[in-house]
């Protein structure tokens, strides 16, 4: 039965975050395919990696990270910084514009937790904290992302 609610709530973040993008791009084309969005995800995850830094946690080529970089660069939603510490690197970093429609999907999973922290006692919300950071941390050492501060 938890395996049943977990993919359930995951459904149900994934639903809403599709009726809110094709909402939105009702009376527009949308600007990113669906490739794209996984590419911006994952580039948003990594928070500033290389191209090489993406393939590899992708498991794609770097030619073929390279291609789809460029597209996403054309289109506005990703900018290239070159590092301090090595002026040969550049790092991804997504660009405001890809912040406002990531936050889409960000604003309803506040909704959502300020409704947890409203719905429950403090005490089944820090279980329910220290639950999410074992899963996170330790369930799923088959993704590895940076660290998260406390700011985020």
């Amino acid at each position: 039965m938890l395996d049943q609610l977990f993919f359930e709530v995951y459904s149900k973040f994934k639903l809403h975050f599709y009726q809110e993008i094709l909402t939105s791009f009702q009376s527009r084309e949308a600007s990113l395919t669906t490739i794209e969005t996984f590419c911006m995800e994952s580039i948003q995850a990594l928070k500033s990696p290389t191209i090489n830094e993406f393939a590899s946690f992708l498991h794609i080529s770097p030619s073929n990270a390279a291609y789809k970089v460029n597209s996403l660069v054309k289109k506005g939603y990703v900018d290239r910084v070159q590092s301090p510490e090595d002026r040969r690197e550049f790092h991804l970093r997504v660009t405001q514009k890809y912040v406002d429609y990531y936050n889409i999907s960000s604003s309803y999973v506040r909704e959502v937790t300020e409704r947890m922290q409203r719905r429950f006692p403090p005490h089944d919300c820090a279980k329910l904290e220290e639950m999410l950071r074992i899963i996170s941390g330790e369930l799923m050492p088959e993704v590895v992302l940076p660290e998260i501060s406390a700011a985020e």
